[in-house]
């Protein structure tokens, strides 16, 4: 698998345009604007899974203990 080289800004500009509900990001002098909400938001989670992997730490878990008593 190939990872792109995403910055932090790109992702934090993508999160801040997905919140005010535009379809165009700009940052590090590039625009570019996304079809749908939906198209921003799989950006978003592509460059957020990839960055985990890059950063070598498996991504959140959500789960519960239980304990027994014998």
């Amino acid at each position: 698998m190939v990872l792109m080289a995403w910055t932090h800004t790109e992702l934090e500009a993508l999160r801040r345009a997905y919140a005010s509900g535009t379809l165009r990001v700009s940052y590090d002098g590039k625009t570019l604007e996304y079809g749908s909400a939906s198209d921003l938001l799989s950006r978003i989670r592509t460059i957020e899974g990839e960055m985990s992997a890059g950063a070598g730490r498996p991504l959140p878990v959500a789960g519960f203990a239980s304990f027994r008593r014998n």
